[in-house]
């Protein structure tokens, strides 16, 4: 990045991390810009996608709002490849696609959030504060979950399989681990979407869906999440001797 960018980040002084807004509209990306700099966050902009893996690679941002019609490389993809380096910063989807598809893809490639055009600002804003939460933990309680070979540090947000360290998303931690928190509680995915997410959307259930197929397919055998069916999930209680199974099942 130029000097005079490192200085104008530097001047800005953030009070709740640095943002990096990748938008190619320059209207929408002022928008952006004034709106998270008057709730407290510091920003750099971007207006393409290979401009966007670079600027994140150098700034290190708190985390990502990031356009998916973007010019050269779309937002998508950028997505595709941050996780595919191991880059676990939060990334916020924006979209002018009335899609499922597109959410739905941009959430199995890790995004923890999206909104779609025409948006409030200050939803985006409450939106990506959400996700910086859920990145910084609730310190509050035990700080080491566990279900069998599966380990859950809340300081350090680090997930471990035996001896296997596991990325998830900020979303994907949260939800893990607000289910790990109460096991054997069955939360409905309206539920899920308040408690996690920090808001309700009508079309949320398939957001909550999307994120424990994700979870589970990054845990594998040792993923303690469990359906019941027409009702919501749970994290599976840790039998003990002499109970009757009665764990809820996928």
């Amino acid at each position: 990045m130029s000097t005079a960018a490192e200085a104008n980040r530097d001047a800005v002084a953030p009070s709740r991390g640095l943002v990096l807004v990748v938008e190619d509209e320059p209207a929408i990306a002022d928008v952006l810009r004034l709106n998270l700099r008057a709730a407290g966050y510091g920003v750099e902009v971007v207006g393409d996608g290979v401009s966007a893996l670079g600027a994140i690679r150098d700034l290190r941002p708190s985390a990502v709002v990031l356009d998916i019609g973007l010019p050269e490389l779309d937002g998508i993809e950028v997505c595709r490849r941050l996780r595919a380096r191991g880059d676990w910063t939060p990334v916020l989807f924006v979209t002018a696609r009335d899609d499922e598809v597109d959410r739905i893809v941009g959430l199995e490639l890790g995004a923890d959030d999206y909104v779609t055009k025409p948006f409030s600002p200050r939803e985006l804003v409450a939106r990506l504060t959400g996700v910086l939460r859920r990145t910084r933990g609730d310190l509050a309680g035990p700080q080491m979950l566990r279900s069998g070979e599966l380990t859950v540090d809340l300081s350090s947000h680090e997930v471990r399989v035996a001896d296997r360290e596991i990325g998830l998303t900020a979303t994907e931690f949260d939800l893990l681990a607000h289910l790990m928190r109460r096991p054997g509680v069955v939360f409905t995915r309206e539920q899920l979407l308040s408690e996690v997410w920090g808001y309700a959307a009508t079309a949320g259930a398939r957001t909550v869906d999307v994120h424990v197929a994700q979870v589970r397919a990054k845990l594998g055998a040792a993923s303690p999440i469990r359906t019941l069916r027409s009702v919501g999930y749970a994290a599976e209680r840790a039998p003990r001797a002499g109970d009757d199974d009665r764990r809820p099942r996928a």
